[in-house]
């Protein structure tokens, strides 16, 4: 690899380092600019949706309260005039009466679900012949051309006949409360510019970009603007035109709204879309706002260039700087370089020189000084704790071994004298006696596990629990031996123990210290498993390796206890567990002999109890 000088180097630093942080923050000026104008530009564009639904849904309101305000004369002359008022003041384009007896014949789905007693508004699709029959305007006059708009999906449509309605009709009850006849009247959208002017005064402020309203309002039939604000090439309102066929095929065919850029006839803006239903849920067409969205980039480009120039600036000044400081720092640092190439080399009696033009190396070479003095100190200090702390560490490992393996012969007559007096082979035993002897013996039982725990423990910090591989029956030789002396324990605490390990297995491993694993997980499953339940090992085997668990019913570990499991001297803090003495070191010494043998062990939580298991090499 090629080597340069410090110099070079420095100067090579400093220049990528002012280069990425230039690049960096470059880019995050786009990214907030981005986040910060078009980005919240959008999110204000769903608020405005919102609003815009909001202001659509308070025509029917308007009708919900007239009509259901309105007092509705049997006499036929009063009626008439009572609905010319009403048609009036809400400026319908239609009203009508229905009465009881014409109800199967119609079709309107506002009516029907009247005459079922309740006051319905909603928004619908008319025909002309159904419109002809109502209507005082005609319908054909609202007949709308369908006219080309780019990125629109393909269509074989001309004209748009049909019409959309916003529509609202109250029942009218006899005395015994039923319905008589329903009065309802609609406001057409075709062409109904007023509604879409009434949602932009509500949501925008009249202003203009390049001749181009800043906010947009249209309401679709189907993917046909048919009341819209939005301006065309001509500067006209753009009713007749389509929606994309990105947009149509998320809104009217997925039912889904639109949130993002959409090219609206002439030009992209930042929109927003959702579906108008009818009264059974069905899409008939689409609400729209929008506003510009070329405003908004021309600002952030213009404010990203700004950005940019001024990073540029800054970027060549730090370059020039680098170059400045790489020819100060260059010379005192080679001086300071060989001293600490010295010191690396251990010899921590060497000193930097002091004698630099600059103050703030003269500091670094005085407390590299300071540092280099130290570090002699305390490397002098370590070496005589380290040398202590050995002497201290072999100490506790013998005693830890010598007091185990003494207590270990006295325990082992100790207990059978004692088991020997209860079980009454030196003489009759009294209840109370027994009952003493009982406790006895349980503590004696849990001192030799203790004492075997820390004798193996201090082999294991000595390095000294080496291996005796043979090959062996797992079943016959670990598990049935363990099972055997575990037994008394078992039946005491009215556990069955089932043995299903697979006879024919055989395992590679050390005997002794493989029962010291089976004694400890078939022990804690029965000192720590549920009285009357069961403990169960079984196998099956692996590609090279053998799979062993032992489950025991119980409570069932949480995910934070097994992080402990495994652990010296740790043991699970529960109300269960604090009945249950227990030194915490017999899982630390089964994983130590699963490892040494090549295997791996964990703890798997079951439905109604927990399993350990472990694997061994076939």
């Amino acid at each position: 690899m090629k080597t340069r000088s410090l110099r070079s180097k420095i100067f090579v630093s400093f220049f990528i380092i002012v280069i990425a942080i230039g690049i960096s923050i470059a880019s995050l000026g786009f990214y907030v600019i981005k986040i910060q104008i078009i980005d919240r530009a959008q999110t204000q564009v769903k608020s405005n949706l919102q609003i815009a639904r909001a202001v659509y849904n308070s025509e029917i309101d308007k009708m919900k309260i007239a009509f259901d305000t309105s007092v509705y004369s049997d006499d036929p002359e009063a009626l008439a005039e009572s609905l010319a008022v009403l048609k009036e003041n809400l400026d319908l384009d239609y009203i009508y009466v229905v009465n009881s007896d014409d109800c199967e014949a119609n079709k309107n789905a506002i009516i029907s679900a009247a005459f079922s007693g309740e006051s319905v508004g909603a928004t619908r699709i008319v025909t002309q012949e159904e419109f002809s029959d109502t209507g005082d305007v005609l319908a054909s006059e609202l007949e709308l051309p369908i006219k080309f708009t780019p990125k629109a999906r393909p269509t074989d449509k001309k004209t748009v006949k049909k019409l959309m309605v916003i529509e609202y009709a109250r029942p009218v009850f006899d005395t015994s409360g039923k319905v008589i006849r329903v009065v309802g009247g609609g406001e057409i959208i075709n062409k109904n510019f007023e509604i879409v002017d009434k949602i932009h005064d509500f949501v925008f402020e009249d202003r203009l970009y390049d001749s181009k309203p800043m906010g947009t309002v249209t309401i679709f039939q189907d993917d046909v603007r048919i009341a819209t604000n939005v301006l065309n090439d001509e500067n006209e309102r753009a009713v007749g035109t389509r929606v994309s066929d990105d947009v149509y095929k998320q809104v009217i065919e997925e039912g889904r709204p639109w949130f993002g850029r959409a090219f609206v006839v002439t030009d992209w803006y930042l929109t927003a879309y959702e579906d108008i239903r009818d009264i059974d849920g069905n899409i008939i067409g689409m609400l729209y706002v929008g506003v510009l969205e070329k405003p908004f980039y021309d600002f952030g480009r213009n404010m990203l260039f700004v950005f940019l120039g001024v990073m540029f600036a800054v970027t060549v000044l730090g370059v020039i700087l680098s170059y400045i400081l790489a020819i100060a720092i260059s010379r005192p640092v080679v001086g300071l370089l060989v001293k600490i190439k010295q010191i690396s080399d251990g010899n921590l009696k060497h000193r930097a020189d002091k004698g630099s033009s600059i103050r703030e190396l003269n500091e670094l070479a005085f407390n590299f000084n300071s540092m280099t003095k130290k570090l002699q100190e305390r490397d002098e200090k370590l070496s005589i704790s380290n040398e202590k702390l050995e002497n201290l560490n072999k100490s506790y490992l013998d005693l830890i071994g010598f007091v185990s393996h003494e207590l270990k012969g006295i325990l082992a007559s100790t207990v059978l004298n004692a088991y020997a007096v209860r079980d009454g082979f030196l003489g009759m035993i009294n209840f109370k006696q027994r009952k003493a002897l009982d406790s006895v013996a349980r503590n004696l039982d849990y001192l030799t596990a203790t004492v075997k725990n820390f004798l193996n423990l201090s082999r294991i910090e000595k390095g000294e629990l080496n291996l005796n591989m043979m090959e062996l029956s797992l079943k016959e030789d670990i598990f049935e031996t363990s099972i055997e002396s575990l037994m008394p324990r078992a039946e005491e605490r009215h556990i069955h123990v089932i043995n299903r390990v697979d006879e024919a297995i055989e395992a590679k491993g050390d005997a002794d210290l493989l029962l010291i694993v089976a004694n400890n997980l078939i022990g804690n499953a029965i000192k720590y498993g549920d009285e009357n339940g069961e403990v169960v090992i079984s196998s099956r085997a692996l590609e090279n390796m053998i799979e062993v668990e032992v489950y025991n019913d119980g409570r069932v570990i949480t995910e934070e206890e097994k992080e402990k499991l495994f652990k010296k001297f740790s043991r699970l803090t529960n109300e269960g567990s604090k009945k249950v003495r227990g030194t915490g070191l017999g899982l630390f010494i089964t994983k130590d002999i699963v490892e040494k043998h090549g295997g791996t062990i964990r703890a798997e939580s079951r439905e109604k109890g927990n399993a350990f298991i472990f694997t061994l090499q076939i």
